[in-house]
């Protein structure tokens, strides 16, 4: 399942269009959250408002958290594309934090894991640069080009949340890609009932980063 999810994932692109994330409540002058992901932050198949993402930004509301919630995921992206347009996202949203959920896809497509190393590595420097706290939404992928390729992309994220001190997630579908109750019926991506769960995941490295911001 988790290797059928994740092939998908990688052949699958949306129009390159930035998602749309509801407004908090004047949110005009709120330091801003900028997600940069691909399907699994894109809410694929789904309506927008029931993704990760928008609950993320119910969920800071609820909270009297006053954030501002951005969603720059496109599907079938990589990290590639991620930072192409993180370059132009940073000066134009100027975030108080930047959460990334990518490189599966350049897993998937067997892109060089020294490639997807340094994009990552740039997404997080160019976003410390700028004054941003960074999160970091790990991903493991099935082993399509044996296991030591699959375990050495998943050791990347360990590698620069140390050598950044980042907060991160070992795993962002953890507990999500191996149920088929939490699939969509082409039972490949997460379903609304998964979006909760997603952000479980994803919530504890968002607080602690958002817990640093003065």
């Amino acid at each position: 399942m988790l290797a059928t999810l994740l092939t998908i994932t990688a052949c699958t692109a949306d129009p390159p269009v930035a998602a749309a994330v509801p407004a908090a409540p004047d949110s005009g002058e709120m330091p801003v959250i900028l997600v940069v992901g691909d399907s699994l932050s894109a809410a694929y198949g789904i309506g927008m408002e029931q993704g990760w993402v928008a609950l993320l930004q119910r969920r800071l509301t609820a909270e009297g958290a006053g954030y501002r919630v951005i969603n720059a995921s496109i599907s079938g992206d990589t990290t590639s594309g991620g930072l192409s347009r993180l370059q132009a996202a940073l000066p134009k949203h100027e975030p108080a934090l930047v959460v990334i959920e990518l490189g599966a896809n350049d897993g998937l497509r067997g892109i060089p894991l020294q490639v997807v190393e340094r994009n990552l590595d740039e997404m997080i420097r160019i976003s410390q640069a700028q004054g941003a706290r960074v999160v970091l939404l790990g991903m493991r992928i099935p082993t399509n080009y044996g296991p030591r390729y699959a375990e050495q992309f998943h050791s990347i994220y360990q590698s620069l949340a140390r050598r950044h001190e980042l907060p991160f997630v070992e795993f962002f579908l953890d507990g999500v890609a191996l149920d088929p109750g939490l699939m969509l019926p082409d039972g490949i991506h997460p379903n609304a009932a998964a979006q909760p769960r997603l952000l479980d995941n994803a919530w504890p490295a968002i607080a602690v980063a958002l817990s640093t911001i003065k």
